[in-house]
């Protein structure tokens, strides 16, 4: 069973890692960067104190945010990955890593079991989801996770069941810890946030952004 499922796993990486192009090499290896999203992280916050103010209760909602990427992204890069030590489809433990379209030299580190990425990125988008509990920006949102999780299989470093896992413990984890801290204090309180659209709009602005840095590397290699 395990066999069956490693197997379909790599059959599915190996897919959509196929279908490259020089300007798709430049597009998704920029997308999976996370500095780049900083922006986006930064109008969440500013949405946020527009909302609360300088009150106790951002502090609650900032450290509600903090912990959840706490055991999002270090205990799954610490405890969580060191359990299953699974290789990168794009390390040599793997077995199809001649296989695999390597971008910019990239293959990220020993084990992927579950992508961080998908963790964090499925974190946010499920925390902010639930405070803000706004139909455009949960779409919005969820549509940057998956492209997030695309983005890691496109470059050859996650399988799609590394990223499902990732994103299931992210989501898992947000829902957890919101409904246990809004049984002390009242996050549902952020619902109905005003000015929530700067988030979608500092977010798809990035993404233009990134196209227009990934063609414009294009055109200078050519």
């Amino acid at each position: 069973m395990i066999k069956t499922l490693n197997n379909l796993d790599a059959t599915i990486l190996l897919w959509i890692n196929s279908f490259h192009t020089p300007f798709l090499d430049q597009f998704m290896s920029l997308i999976s960067g996370k500095w780049i999203w900083v922006p986006m992280y930064v109008v969440v916050f500013m949405v946020l104190y527009m909302r609360i103010g300088l009150k106790p209760k951002l502090l609650v909602v900032l450290s509600t945010i903090g912990i959840a990427l706490f055991f999002s992204d270090f205990v799954c890069a610490e405890f969580i990955r060191p359990i299953f030590n699974r290789p990168r489809p794009s390390q040599m433990g793997s077995g199809i890593n001649h296989l695999v379209h390597i971008v910019n030299n990239y293959r990220g580190g020993d084990y992927g079991f579950p992508s961080c990425h998908a963790t964090n990125s499925f974190m946010l988008a499920t925390m902010v989801t639930l405070l803000f509990r706004n139909k455009a920006l949960s779409i919005f949102l969820f549509f940057w996770a998956i492209a997030m999780c695309y983005s890691r299989a496109y470059l050859g470093v996650h399988y799609p069941g590394d990223l499902l896992a990732g994103a299931l413990w992210g989501s898992g984890v947000s829902i957890a810890l919101y409904a246990l801290v809004n049984r002390f204090c009242t996050l549902t309180e952020v619902k109905g946030a005003k000015h929530t659209r700067y988030i979608s709009i500092a977010g798809m602005a990035t993404f233009v952004l990134l196209l227009v840095v990934a063609a414009v590397r294009i055109c200078q290699g050519a």
